[in-house]
C-alpha cells in the first residue's frame, strides 16, 4: 500500500513539477540542505501536530472555515488585494504580473521538489476522521505547504515594494499559512517549512540581477498607478 501511495504521489505532482524555475536553480533551494526532515507519522511530534489539528477543527467557526476554504482555492496575488487597494489589478499591471509570475514559477518548483523529496503524508492519510477542506491533493505532498511557500515568497517581495504596508502584508501571509491548518490540509511543521522556503526563494530572487530588472519595472508601474508611494 505504501508503494502505491508513493507512486500516486509522484504521478500527481509530476505535471506541476515539470514547470522549470525561471531564475533559481536546484542548488538555491535544495530541500535536503534547507529544511529538516518532517516527523514520521507515529512519532510524538507528529502525534502532537495531529492533536493540534483536531483542536483547531473543534474550535473553527463557519466564518473561519469559509475564509480558510477561500484561501484553499486561491493561489495568486489576489490574497493581498484588500491590503494594496483597488489599483492592485494585475490585468492592468503587466510588468507587475510578469514579476509575480516569475515568483510563482520559482517558488512552486522549489516547493514541488521538496514535496517529492520528503513525501510526508497529508493529515487525512494519517487520520481519516479529520474534516479537511479537500482530499484531492497528492497524499504524500504535505511537507512543505505549497500555499505557505507561495504566500511568504510573494509577501516578502511585495513587502519590499510597499514598506508602508509591509506589516499588513506579512500578517496576511501568516494568516494564509495558518488557514492551511484550519482546513486540515497541513501540519504545523509543513507551514513552518513553507515559511522558510518561501523566504529563501524571495531572498535569492532579490539578489538576482535579472529578477531585479523585473522588480524595478514593477515598482515603477505600481508607483505610476498610485498603488505604492515613493
Amino acid at each position: 500500500m505504501t508503494r502505491k501511495i508513493s507512486t500516486l504521489c509522484a504521478v500527481m505532482l509530476s505535471a506541476s513539477a515539470l514547470a522549470a524555475p525561471v531564475f533559481l536553480t536546484p542548488d538555491n533551494t535544495a530541500p535536503s540542505l534547507l529544511l529538516p526532515k518532517p516527523p514520521t507519522d507515529a512519532s510524538p511530534a507528529a502525534v502532537a501536530e495531529l492533536a493540534e489539528l483536531h483542536r483547531i477543527e473543534m474550535a473553527r467557526t463557519p466564518e473561519t472555515l469559509a475564509r480558510a476554504k477561500y484561501d484553499d482555492k486561491t493561489e495568486n496575488t489576489s490574497i493581498f488585494s484588500p491590503i494594496m487597494g483597488e489599483g492592485f489589478d494585475l490585468k492592468a499591471l503587466p510588468a507587475t504580473a510578469r514579476m509575480f509570475a516569475t515568483i510563482r514559477a520559482d517558488e512552486q518548483a522549489a516547493a514541488n521538489a521538496a514535496k517529492l523529496y520528503f513525501k510526508r503524508h497529508r493529515p487525512w492519510i494519517v487520520d481519516a476522521s479529520l474534516q479537511s477542506c479537500s482530499k484531492g491533493d497528492a497524499p504524500e505532498s504535505s511537507y512543505p505547504s505549497g500555499h505557505a511557500t507561495m504566500g511568504y515568497a510573494m509577501g516578502m517581495v511585495l513587502a519590499a515594494l510597499a514598506p508602508q504596508q509591509a506589516q499588513a502584508i506579512l500578517n496576511r501571509a501568516d494568516e494564509y499559512a495558518e488557514n492551511r491548518l484550519v482546513c486540515g490540509m497541513h501540519f504545523r511543521r509543513d507551514i513552518e517549512a513553507g515559511h522558510v522556503l518561501g523566504t529563501v526563494v524571495a531572498l535569492h530572487l532579490m539578489q538576482n540581477v535579472q529578477f531585479m530588472a523585473q522588480y524595478d519595472a514593477a515598482a515603477a508601474e505600481l508607483r505610476a498607478a498610485h498603488v505604492i508611494t515613493e
